[in-house]
């Protein structure tokens, strides 16, 4: 089994009702077990700046599937709910992001990991650090590379009960 994390991220409909149902699909279609959730988080939009703000969280699962395999379902998931690839860094109904894969380092056309950009992003940083501060991802733990970062603008939001 691999562990993983993965960020969920959205700025088009109903994304905080989005996240449970994707988590929902993540479970079932990568053959899964959800170890944490982290909370919701608006962020600013990143690289594309003219645009809403973004909701994002990360989990933590443990997966049957290799890394290729998983990328894929995640991506057949993004579809699912209406994703569309037309514009980088653009407006999205879903996005869903393979951080990290045990401590697994693949460099490929399709699939790069840990994820490139993994610590430029204070958008990711933030929620992943809730759920695995202590984690080290190519010798450096979340909470020292969200320590680098600004966090001007994110905002936790308050749980959906």
């Amino acid at each position: 089994m691999g562990n993983v994390l993965i960020a969920l991220g959205g700025n088009i409909g109903d994304v905080r009702a989005t996240f449970p149902k994707a988590i929902s699909n993540i479970l079932g279609m990568a053959q899964a077990t959800l170890l944490a959730r982290s909370s919701d988080y608006r962020t600013p939009p990143w690289g594309e700046e003219a645009q809403d703000p973004f909701i994002n969280a990360c989990v933590e699962v443990e997966t049957s599937l290799d890394p290729h395999a998983l990328l894929f379902t995640l991506q057949k998931i993004e579809k699912r709910f209406g994703r569309v690839r037309d514009q980088r860094w653009g407006p999205r109904t879903l996005d869903l992001d393979l951080l990290a894969y045990d401590d697994a380092v693949i460099n490929q056309p399709d699939l790069t990991l840990p994820h490139p950009r993994l610590f430029e992003r204070a958008f990711v940083l933030v929620p992943l650090a809730e759920i695995a501060p202590d984690r080290v991802i190519a010798g450096r733990s979340v909470a020292a590379a969200l320590a680098q970062l600004s966090t001007e603008g994110i905002e936790r939001l308050p749980d959906l009960h």
